[in-house]
């Protein structure tokens, strides 16, 4: 009987991928296969998209898993297509449908109706997770007791809607341009506005454009990928994750200091220190050291450190 080959030894890689994750694939499906194209030790992904769902997935590698708890914490934008006139079990069109109203009926919604339902949920808002959601009650997840029929109360929690426009309707389809907080389901919000006009909705479409400070406009198909003659050159920096912190450039003795943990008192050196407090990132020569609080009277706390930079 022969020995199977030793598997291939996983590559060190560091950096960022903007991949435009294809409709009806899994975020951590879509990391996997993203993973094995660069033969990754380490990759996570910075939030789940539903798998009827498009866009920006930006997926981290190596030392970038470090900082992707960042975006997790961070607004999203997403362009979606709310279905209005049907109700189904999970607010999107992989559910059944439970509600339908006749297609005359939507023809009677006007956009006057639709701005002024719109208004109603731009600002702080109160959203009651979806049965058909990740979250979990004792250690089980809510869409496993949806799947058995079971419906539980659930605590209407605070989200933000920093954004909401009218892109585009016609009847019965409503587009619109979302831009919200962490813990927010465009789900839900498909649904609420469908109730606010009085007719019910579902989530026909979402695709995803804005995530923190990343954008669309590098996103990169699985296919395109799996396909590029040198799939490394597609990666952002591992500092893409923080372009919206103040840098700090520390000298060599300084950043010695730093990658040992050592806390800095910036005020007595000869490095130019940002105005506001709060997290920056931390540079020597233009290498990213890691991530710090700049704290008051300048004293510079690291948080956390770049392996590869010690």
């Amino acid at each position: 009987m022969n020995a199977r080959p030793p598997k291939k030894p996983r590559d060190p890689v560091d950096g960022v991928l903007l991949l435009d994750k294809p409709v009806g694939l899994s975020s951590n499906d879509a990391l996997i296969k993203a993973k094995r194209v660069f033969n990754a030790r380490k990759a996570g992904h910075t939030g789940t998209l539903d798998p009827f769902a498009t866009g920006l997935l930006p997926l981290c590698f190596g030392e970038a898993t470090k900082f992707s708890q960042d975006l997790l914490e961070a607004d999203k934008t997403y362009e979606a297509t709310v279905h209005l006139g049907i109700m189904t079990t999970t607010g999107d069109t992989e559910g059944e449908v439970i509600e339908q109203r006749r297609a005359e009926e939507m023809q009677d919604v006007t956009r006057e109706q639709i701005e002024a339902a719109l208004a109603r949920f731009r600002g702080p808002i109160f959203q009651v997770p979806p049965m058909y959601s990740a979250l979990k009650r004792d250690g089980k997840a809510l869409y496993e007791y949806a799947r058995e029929g079971i419906t539980l109360e659930r605590e209407a929690r605070p989200v933000t809607i920093h954004g909401l426009s009218l892109v585009d309707y016609t009847a019965p389809y409503l587009k619109i341009l979302v831009t919200c907080s962490k813990g927010t389901y465009v789900r839900v919000l498909g649904e609420d506005i469908g109730a606010a006009l009085g007719c019910g909705a579902h989530l026909n479409a979402l695709h995803r454009v804005q995530v923190g400070n990343l954008s669309a406009e590098r996103m990169i198909t699985l296919d395109d990928l799996q396909a590029h003659p040198d799939p490394l050159s597609l990666l952002a920096p591992v500092d893409a994750l923080l372009s919206s912190f103040p840098s700090v450039e520390l000298t060599p003795e300084l950043a010695k200091r730093f990658l040992n943990g050592q806390r800095l008192a910036l005020g007595k050196e000869s490095v130019m220190v940002p105005s506001e407090l709060g997290r920056v990132r931390v540079y020597h020569d233009g290498k990213l050291l890691g991530t710090a609080n700049l704290q008051e009277y300048a004293i510079l706390a690291p948080e956390r450190l770049i392996a590869a930079a010690q």
